[in-house]
């Protein structure tokens, strides 16, 4: 069975179209103003613009008022926010009313103990996504797209009760080793894909998603 897979991070039109030519399930639009992968609204209206039906638009947000997702929302078609910050389960609930869209809430993990978030967080969210949490000595460390990953094992056989995304530090050469490692059934990619900080690469792109069309979770 393929997994489905998110490109998170685009910022060019070459990315955006090498991602609709690799048929991802998701694309994933920035509006964290210190990432390199940052966009203003109007670049982000007119890459969303570009996605065809079926490809999910999703909007990631690092701790952000909710007018700033309101005005973001107004000029750019969101169909997913993604929460990437350290909101809380009540902040979360209410950017899910207030908005009327699903939410995916990242989740960052470094011990065992970090997964007891998850269960409060999917309780108000509609998506999970597993990101690994920078180690406290990593200079300049942003919320996710740090490349670096977690110990899997820590979801080997994990069940929760809402659908869930593995991320961080994948690659098209790891994917389907943590793939039967975890069992996900959706992954997400944003380093990954990159020559550098912030530019994505068409043929790591295609190749990612080659990865993702091979792997599967172990029956």
């Amino acid at each position: 069975m393929a997994v489905r897979f998110k490109i998170c991070g685009i910022n060019s039109e070459t990315a955006m179209q090498a991602a609709i030519e690799a048929r991802a399930d998701f694309v994933g639009l920035m509006f964290y103003p210190p990432s390199p992968r940052y966009l203003g609204v109007a670049d982000a209206a007119r890459l969303a613009a570009m996605v065809p039906k079926g490809m999910q638009r999703v909007g990631v947000f690092v701790d952000a008022p909710e007018n700033v997702i309101e005005e973001t929302l107004d000029d750019v078609g969101l169909d997913i926010l993604q929460l990437h910050g350290s909101e809380s389960p009540e902040a979360v609930a209410a950017i899910r009313a207030r908005f009327g869209l699903p939410v995916i809430r990242a989740v960052k993990l470094a011990t065992p103990d970090d997964l007891a978030v998850a269960k409060a967080q999917e309780a108000v969210a509609d998506m999970l996504l597993f990101d690994a949490k920078p180690p406290p000595e990593m200079t300049g460390a942003l919320p996710g797209g740090n490349a670096i990953s977690f110990d899997w094992r820590m979801l080997a056989g994990y069940r929760g009760a809402k659908p869930w995304m593995l991320s961080g530090g994948l690659t098209a050469a790891n994917l389907a080793q943590a793939v039967a490692i975890t069992g996900a059934e959706m992954v997400d990619v944003s380093s990954g894909v990159e020559s550098r900080p912030g530019v994505k690469e068409p043929a790591l792109i295609a190749a990612f998603a080659a990865a993702a069309r091979a792997a599967g979770p172990a029956s």
